[in-house]
């Protein structure tokens, strides 16, 4: 399938919904445990303080940063600007530079992984309503999930500020330790896992880095 295509699937709808004044209903699951009042520093603030930009380090958020800030120079009122508001709770599943990466890479079906400068470019050339569209898939509105929160969400359906859902699918192993994996719209491609979790603790907007890039539609 070739990038035109898939830009023209991925972009489902308008996303025009203004997300910080917006009331979103979560499950009751969802909700942060702590009492104590929770800090305000903006996803956005954490992101943005790795200067190192594209580089070789596939662990780190320097695509999604870079994606981030290309949608709001394109489109400054749009939805994705919540990330910068940290008096709006929130939790956003961050793809690591790896999973876009390997994104790109399956999409091409190339035998290597590009580089962080070639997987941000493929990524932005898919268009800013598609890479719009991906953004918002990874964010839940209204919810700080931590880990303790989310390992003990399995078969939660999370509503992220595209509208559609994904699945929290928690797996334990050696009886003690548990996964916590993430069921996208895509039937045929692995299903992303928390590879790191609570970046930006203690704040009301978190996040949980995973290995794959979520997928709104059903890619063949």
């Amino acid at each position: 399938m070739n990038f035109a295509r898939i830009a023209a699937r991925m972009a489902v709808g308008a996303v025009a919904t203004a997300l910080a004044t917006t009331a979103v209903a979560v499950p009751a699951a969802q909700a942060t445990s702590k009492p104590t009042p929770l800090g305000t520093t903006s996803l956005a603030q954490v992101l943005t303080r790795d200067s190192s930009g594209l580089d070789r380090n596939s662990r780190d958020f320097d695509v999604l940063t870079a994606a981030v800030l290309a949608v709001l120079e394109a489109k400054p009122n749009s939805p994705v600007k919540v990330l910068t508001d940290g008096t709006v709770a929130l939790t956003a599943f961050i793809p690591t530079d790896a999973a876009f990466q390997q994104l790109v890479r399956e999409i091409t079906q190339a035998r290597k992984l590009p580089s962080e400068s070639a997987a941000f470019t493929a990524v932005a050339g898919l268009g800013i309503d598609t890479v719009e569209s991906v953004l918002l898939y990874h964010v839940v509105p209204g919810a700080t999930i931590d880990r303790r929160t989310a390992v003990r969400a399995d078969g939660t359906d999370l509503t992220t500020a595209l509208g559609s859902s994904v699945e929290v699918d928690v797996r334990t192993y050696l009886y003690f330790f548990r996964q916590v994996r993430l069921v996208d719209a895509d039937t045929d491609d692995r299903d992303a896992r928390v590879v790191s979790y609570d970046v930006n603790k203690g704040n009301r907007q978190i996040a949980h880095a995973v290995d794959r890039v979520l997928r709104p539609i059903d890619l063949p």
